[in-house]
């Protein structure tokens, strides 16, 4: 991420920033440091105080936030915060500007995003869903991988803010395309981390040097940006959250669920989506999905 704020450039968009937790945060400032003006709001204080030192306004509502607002984003946990955001009197489509573009960039059902580009076009406003995948690594470091669905040519009025934002930017079809790509992301992210999960879990009891062993396989095959990016979280047992086990439990729900209704079989993701659901009955929910690995160090009699 940038870290010097930019004065706001007269071509850029007002930008009014909604959810500013651990993707949302950096995210913001990368687009002050772009020179878009933002204007942000979310309820806990300290995070209003950080946007405000790196150059954003902060709103006390969401209403004050996006009245102004060229294009509002939105970057909340799961479907009812956008659902509880976006509508009612004090909510988003009251009180945005008809020709307002909204961006949604939480990871929700992709039925949730249909309804809302359709309850949106009522108030004029347009609508975007896009997900990101690269936890907050790719957040700081503006290298998200964006997935978007909604009309062409508002994907192609948001892609100046996409380009502050991640290097692969993609419109993948029409309203809650974005969200079914991401759902596949979530799918694939989870058994991958499992399946790391298990390899660690394997060389260390088998009394193989775990670094050496992570190195090698980085660069083979099995190497992929999920070993990559967790390799020190399994190495130091750093389950400091990136990304929580929470929110990929949810995300789990959601990939089933769709696959379920469009008659996909998802056999392995069917028993990932159980051992996320068990490390967060364990208490572990709070903690970076990496931590998928003390499930696996239950299963095979390790205390963690």
């Amino acid at each position: 991420m940038t870290t010097d704020s930019a004065a706001p450039r007269a071509d850029r968009p007002a930008i009014a920033w909604i959810g500013l937790g651990i993707m949302g945060s950096p995210m913001s400032e990368n687009l002050i440091a772009a020179g878009f003006p933002v204007t942000g709001h979310t309820r806990t204080q300290e995070k209003l105080e950080r946007l405000a030192k790196a150059g954003g306004t902060v709103a006390g509502s969401v209403a004050e936030a996006v009245a102004d607002a060229d294009v509002i984003i939105t970057m909340v946990p799961a479907s009812p915060e956008v659902e509880a955001v976006a509508y009612g009197a004090e909510g988003i489509l009251a009180n945005a500007r008809s020709g307002a573009l909204l961006v949604d960039m939480s990871s929700i059902t992709p039925q949730t995003s249909v309804d809302l580009a359709r309850n949106a076009a009522e108030h004029g406003v347009r609508v975007l869903d896009a997900p990101v995948s690269g936890g907050e690594a790719g957040a700081v470091e503006a290298a998200l991988s964006i997935m978007v669905g909604g009309d062409r040519a508002d994907f192609e009025r948001a892609r100046p803010v996409f380009e502050a934002l991640g290097r692969t930017i993609v419109h993948c079809g029409p309203h809650g395309a974005g969200q079914t790509v991401k759902a596949a992301n979530q799918l694939i992210v989870a058994a991958n981390i499992q399946a790391c999960a298990e390899a660690v879990v394997f060389l260390e009891k088998s009394g193989v040097d775990l670094r050496a062993a992570l190195d090698v396989l980085g660069g083979g095959l099995a190497g992929s940006t999920v070993l990559a990016r967790k390799k020190d979280n399994f190495l130091a047992r750093d389950f400091r959250p990136g990304f929580r086990v929470d929110l990929h439990h949810k995300d789990m729900g959601i990939v089933t669920d769709a696959a379920r209704g469009v008659g996909a079989a998802l056999p392995v993701g069917a028993v990932v989506a159980q051992l996320v659901a068990a490390l967060r009955e364990q208490g572990d929910g709070a903690l970076d999905h990496s931590a998928l690995l003390r499930g696996v160090e239950r299963l095979s009699g390790h205390e963690v």
